[in-house]
């Protein structure tokens, strides 16, 4: 890395000289904080290292000039023990971490090593960022329904602002593309965007994920890790799942939403980090509290603003811009004056139920996009599952215009049991509830039904 070390002991400024070229490092000394400041004004460097008394301007002034130059630049404050207090502050105002003097050579390589890690990191994050932005183009939401239209708005209105934000709504209704889109649009855009799923991650090791862990602080840990709260310093951490966060995280979480400090697992400090935090979940917290495996402080604490994400299936009218977006994705060379979908397919579409929600249209869209070799999609080029529907008018029905289940043809015993499904929710107006009641079911086993009827186009 190219760093500019900054103190008033020449002793210092000659060991350094030495010793950082040694471990690999590009090195400017200066003697004080005026001479650090003219520096950083003709050059960008990658880390600072500075003495917090300094004649001059002190460390924390040359930090603040720092960040104002490049705010990708690391800084490292070296401090007395007697003003360790101000070296903890001064990682309020953006350094990366702190070294009592005298200090072992050993221990600033690991603190460069762990500040080179987390440039790296941040470095593969903007370059997979700026892949996806190519392949996926921006995070604009799709669809122009009312209850869109005022998620656009409530995202407009929470975006610039640093608060923690809570996204509801059913499992593939796009509450990662709403987190990004607050990110997007939040004066933190140039900084990382970390998704991470709390669900996903073993409970043993979420922890070490979120917060890092010092080397040796458990078995395995043969390394220092930084966590995902340092990786998004500056940035967003999203939060998925947030259901799913082990109870006894949940009140370190808490800890660094109210102070702002994390503390990496087997380390005794702890240190400031900038990070916006959102959360998503498709669980009812309220009864989690009530049935004590949530929170309530904690509740309270990410739901500071909420966003609720509708199922598709109360937004139909945006199905068939939703379908052709997610056309193009495997059809970019298809001219966009160029009918997608006939009339038939989007009325096969539009009269579905969608349990699994834009990822299950995603999912019929990658399905069609295979068997038609050129547009437009008609419905035979839909999963089979939609062979067992057909939808009637609300004259010849006399049911307001809702879906009719018809059978086309021989049927299989899944076939039968999935229409038996069907014409249960449509007698109870889509209650779920009513629906397995009906049926003699659980209302989980109902759901397990609808979302492995979602997947079949992966075996049609």
């Amino acid at each position: 890395m190219k760093i500019l070390f900054a103190d008033d002991e020449k002793s210092l400024q000659k060991l350094m000289s030495l010793e950082l070229p040694r471990l690999g490092h590009e090195v400017t000394v200066c003697p004080d904080g005026l001479t650090a400041v003219a520096a950083l004004e003709r050059n960008t460097y990658d880390c600072i290292l500075v003495d917090l008394d300094m004649p001059g301007l002190n460390g924390i002034q040359v930090i603040a000039k720092a960040k104002e130059f490049s705010p990708e630049t690391e800084a490292i404050v070296l401090t007395g023990k007697s003003s360790t207090d101000s070296a903890i502050s001064a990682l309020r105002y953006g350094a990366f971490d702190y070294l009592t003097k005298p200090c072992r050579l050993v221990e600033l390589q690991a603190l460069l090593e762990r500040v080179a890690e987390k440039r790296e990191l941040t470095r593969k994050y903007r370059a997979v960022k700026s892949r996806l932005e190519k392949l996926e183009g921006k995070s604009n939401l799709i669809g122009d329904s009312p209850s869109m239209q005022q998620v656009g708005r409530l995202i407009s209105k929470v975006a610039p602002t640093n608060s923690t934000v809570l996204i509801r709504g059913e499992t593939g209704t796009g509450k990662e593309l709403v987190a990004r889109a607050l990110h997007d649009q939040s004066h933190r855009i140039e900084m990382p965007f970390v998704a991470v799923n709390c669900g996903a991650l073993p409970e043993n090791l979420i922890e070490s994920e979120l917060f890092g862990h010092r080397k040796g602080s458990f078995t395995g840990a043969e390394d220092t890790r930084i966590g995902l709260f340092e990786v998004a310093n500056g940035g967003t951490l999203f939060l998925d799942e947030i259901g799913e966060l082990p109870k006894s995280l949940q009140a370190k979480l808490l800890r660094v939403l109210e102070t702002g400090e994390i503390r990496r697992v087997g380390d005794n400090d702890s240190m400031q980090v900038d990070v916006r935090i959102v959360c998503a979940t498709h669980r009812d917290v309220e009864l989690m509290v009530a049935e004590g495996d949530f929170r309530e402080d904690l509740m309270f604490r990410i739901n500071t603003f909420e966003i609720h994400l509708p199922p598709l299936r109360q937004r139909t009218e945006d199905i068939p811009e939703l379908a052709e977006h997610l056309c193009r994705r495997f059809w970019p060379n298809v001219p966009l004056t160029q009918t997608i979908f006939s009339s038939d397919a989007i009325r096969s579409l539009k009269s579905h139920d969608w349990p699994g929600n834009v990822r299950e249209l995603a999912n019929v869209v990658e399905h069609a996009t295979i068997l038609c070799e050129e547009p437009p999609i008609e419905p035979d080029h839909l999963p089979r599952r939609f062979g067992l529907m057909s939808t009637e008018s609300a004259a010849n029905a006399n049911l307001g215009g809702k879906p009719v289940l018809k059978a086309i043809g021989p049927l299989s015993l899944r076939e039968l049991e999935m229409q038996a499904i069907y014409e249960a929710l449509e007698r109870h107006e889509g209650n779920k509830p009513q629906a397995a009641e009906e049926l003699g079911v659980s209302l989980k086993t109902l759901y397990n039904k609808l979302n492995q009827a979602s997947s079949m186009d992966k075996s049609a």
